[in-house]
């Protein structure tokens, strides 16, 4: 029955990330936060493993993107290597950061970045593209990736959001931005599962299949399901107006948003 219930999130934020064109991770934690309390979960761990879970499952929806965006040969691979050692370092470092911060801190950071995604998101704010602007140095690209690494760990993100507004900054232009941000998204993910299954060893001996703060029944479950339904969400996508799709995506951001707010500081009063 457990299985049944991950492979049906599986299947909502597959067909979600298809459908808004966004990673799946900022509707993964939330739908995995319930399903974790519900299942009466020690609550010290339940965002820590919703997290950390999510960025297992977002490996395989990465390999899947990456290698579409790859085929049309919009990834900037020699990008994605000066970004990938600070990608993958900030990534493990985010989920050592994540493992000392409590749950109710985690739902306040992420509740707040939710709600800042869905402003820039509703207002349907575009980067400014400049193209005479050059990409700065390996050194200062590996210190982005580091940061990116950091939040995106801690979120339970793919890093996209964070990702294609650096590369905008600095003159890429959309469509390789995003395909060079799905690309980034792979070290960022293996880094920060490995970082959460690390420093959650011995954390959640009590709660079963899991390793570390890695659910593996919601990692297979929502890995295959999301798979499977992305391209559908995709194929739906394009029959719809995008600025209602925003629009719908903002306003589900703003609820999860406004709900990690609340329990976060309810719990901390």
């Amino acid at each position: 029955m457990e299985l049944i219930i991950y492979l049906a999130i599986g299947a909502i934020a597959g067909f979600a990330a298809g459908l808004f064109g966004v990673g799946g991770g900022l509707i993964i934690v939330p739908i995995l936060y319930v399903v974790f309390t519900q299942l009466n979960y020690d609550p010290s761990v339940i965002m820590h493993m919703a997290i950390g879970t999510s960025l297992a499952t977002i490996i395989v929806t990465s390999i899947s993107s990456v290698t579409a965006h790859h085929k049309k040969g919009a990834v900037l691979w020699t990008v994605v290597k000066h970004l990938a050692p600070g990608l993958v370092i900030g990534s493990f470092l985010g989920a050592g950061i994540a493992d000392y911060m409590t749950g109710y801190g985690l739902q306040l950071i992420i509740g707040a970045f939710a709600v800042w995604v869905a402003f820039k998101m509703f207002k349907g704010a575009q980067a400014t593209i400049d193209s005479s602007r050059q990409l700065p140095s390996t050194a200062n690209q590996m210190l982005a990736g580091g940061g990116i690494g950091v939040a995106s760990a801690i979120f339970g993100i793919g890093g996209g959001s964070l990702t294609v507004p650096y590369l905008n900054r600095y003159g890429v232009v959309m469509q390789k931005a995003v395909a060079t941000s799905s690309a980034c998204g792979l070290p960022i993910a293996v880094a920060g599962a490995l970082g959460f299954i690390w420093f959650g060893r011995g954390e959640t001996t009590s709660i079963p299949n899991a390793i570390g703060y890695v659910h593996l029944y919601a990692f297979i479950g929502i890995s295959v399901m999301s798979f499977i339904t992305a391209k559908l969400g995709a194929k739906v996508a394009h029959r719809l107006s995008p600025a209602m799709l925003k629009r719908c995506f903002a306003g589900v951001l703003t609820t999860v948003g406004l709900y990690f707010l609340y329990q976060g500081i309810a719990g901390i009063l």
